[in-house]
């Protein structure tokens, strides 16, 4: 009998879908980015409705302009301080908390679990009127502390570390009790270094929300040298709201950090996401 052809779409078919699809979406995610990149290069005074999407001018005044008048340099340390340390208390305890629900056996360790991840869906604007009074009641309000310890342990955090602590063989962590080495040693020396794209995806996520964060700085911190970078792009925001160019520049000046900080880790964040979860 002949053959009937077969009616399913042809694999070629498809990966054109996927490749027509994808940059579909790359358009969507990129062209509001090159719109104010390409604005940030207009020379000042230009009306931001010119109907044109490439300027006929560009200029690099900006960026001088609005890092001078905005006084990011304080805003960038201060930022980069609250980040560094936020991360690396976060790193810190996630791992030490997510080795213990991965490998420790106590009673009680699924309850703890399950009140780690309902901490997920609890917004943190929610318990800003306690963590405000218990960082009164410690003299820590208008302090770097108040922009740090809220923060400084994530149930995201705990989770990932755990799930991914699973992946790991336990024979490993065996041959090295065998060595004489205790529990910490083992998460020191063997989990870690194997669980570096989950630390890489930790670190990025943590990083970029702490710097990209207005809330915290706005509610827990009045002093002006305490001020982060999304607190000085809000204020510059107030003062040149119709200077477009101007604008535009001071955010490609805040962004810039966070997208250096992704490229760097991108290899590890994809490592990391794409094996987290996944059992030996």
């Amino acid at each position: 009998m002949p053959k009937i052809p077969s009616k399913n779409p042809s694999p070629q078919f498809g990966k054109w879908l996927i490749g027509v699809s994808l940059l579909v979406g790359a358009a969507v995610v990129l062209l509001p980015l090159a719109i104010v990149f390409l604005t940030s290069l207009v020379p000042a005074g230009t009306s931001a409705a010119s109907g044109s999407l490439v300027p006929k001018a560009l200029t690099l005044d900006n960026y001088q302009q609005a890092w001078q008048q905005g006084n990011f340099v304080l805003a960038f340390a201060n930022s980069t301080v609250v980040a560094l340390a936020v991360t690396g208390f976060q790193v810190i305890t996630s791992a030490l908390a997510g080795y213990a629900l991965a490998r420790l056996k106590f009673r009680g360790r699924q309850t703890l679990l399950l009140l780690v991840l309902a901490t997920l869906v609890i917004p943190f604007q929610i318990l800003v009127v306690p963590i405000f009074l218990v960082l009164k009641w410690g003299h820590l309000v208008n302090t770097y502390g108040a922009l740090i310890l809220p923060t400084a342990a994530s149930g995201f955090g705990i989770f990932l570390l755990r799930q991914y602590f699973l992946t790991v063989p336990v024979e490993l962590e065996e041959a090295a009790a065998l060595d004489g080495a205790n529990r910490l040693q083992i998460l020191w020396r063997v989990m870690l270094p194997l669980s570096r794209p989950a630390l890489v995806t930790l670190f990025l996520f943590t990083f970029i929300g702490e710097w990209n964060d207005l809330f915290k700085p706005l509610v827990f911190t009045t002093r002006p040298e305490l001020r982060t970078v999304q607190l000085a792009l809000a204020e510059f925001q107030e003062q040149f709201t119709n200077n477009w160019p101007l604008l535009m520049a001071a955010v490609v000046i805040a962004t810039v950090p966070v997208v250096v900080v992704f490229l760097s880790g991108q290899r590890q964040f994809i490592q990391g996401i794409s094996t987290t979860g996944i059992k030996n």
